[in-house]
């Protein structure tokens, strides 16, 4: 057996109620996990320059063929996996590939095409809405600024970074789960929330890193740096990471 693994906030009950009959008193709060100290700039650089030497040019895992179709999967992808996304897409898409045809569509039927997605039926509503807004107030056309996609239904922060990134090769960092993950284990850039780990991103990722650090850090944390068993061993940046609970030194 390898080396045990220690997660943060996690006590088994077995422990405590050990405790209580070996002591017969109340258990001390669980100490917290020390929080891991910032990265370096020249650890964040090399960081950036081991994924990029791994990894030159990373793309988005969910299937798309045009700013639209890449909005509406992005849209459809939120507490959702991509690959369950790209399972229901290629029908949907092969009917409404355009904002007019999705639209024209209806929430019913694209409820029917999209039904093994989690919130189905709110992201049909959704997708069918944002189709409309489209047409009527943007010409059909998936918009090139970040308010305005954020007017859209079911569009957020996130889900609009992903889309400028992507669709218009904006330097911009959506920070799911994943990111959020990250860059709070490894010391990259701790936030306690979404928007303070993308500030803390936009400061600290080096510029000629900038456009591609969204799908790198995105992949890094959903195929190796995961939430329950993080495979420190064949990480490529354990030497740089400052999480204490690492099992690779």
């Amino acid at each position: 057996m390898g080396p045990s693994v220690r997660f943060p906030g996690f006590a088994g009950k077995g422990a405590e109620m050990a405790g209580r009959r070996s002591t017969g008193a109340v258990p001390a709060r669980a100490r917290k996990p020390s929080r891991p100290k910032r990265m370096t700039g020249p650890e964040i650089a090399e960081m950036f320059a081991r994924f990029r030497a791994a990894m030159p040019d990373p793309r988005t895992e969910l299937r798309y063929t045009s700013p639209f179709t890449l909005l509406v999967a992005v849209v459809l992808s939120a507490q959702a996996t991509d690959a369950g996304v790209n399972k229901a897409t290629p029908a949907l898409f092969a009917r409404a590939p355009t904002p007019e045809k999705m639209a024209a569509l209806g929430v019913d039927e694209v409820e029917s095409l999209i039904r093994t997605i989690g919130l189905y039926r709110t992201k049909a509503r959704n997708v069918v809405a944002l189709s409309r807004r489209l047409v009527e107030e943007f010409g059909g056309v998936v918009p090139h600024d970040r308010d305005a996609l954020e007017t859209l239904p079911g569009v957020g922060r996130k889900t609009a970074n992903v889309v400028l990134n992507v669709a218009f090769g904006e330097p911009t960092i959506a920070v799911d789960t994943h990111i959020f993950r990250v860059s709070n284990r490894t010391g990259l850039a701790p936030g306690r929330d979404p928007l303070a780990v993308e500030a803390g991103l936009e400061t600290v990722v080096p510029p000629e890193y900038r456009l591609h650090a969204h799908h790198w850090l995105i992949l890094h944390g959903r195929y190796t740096c995961t939430a329950r068993k993080p495979a420190c061993e064949r990480c490529i940046v354990n030497d740089l990471c400052h999480w204490p609970e690492k099992t690779v030194l």
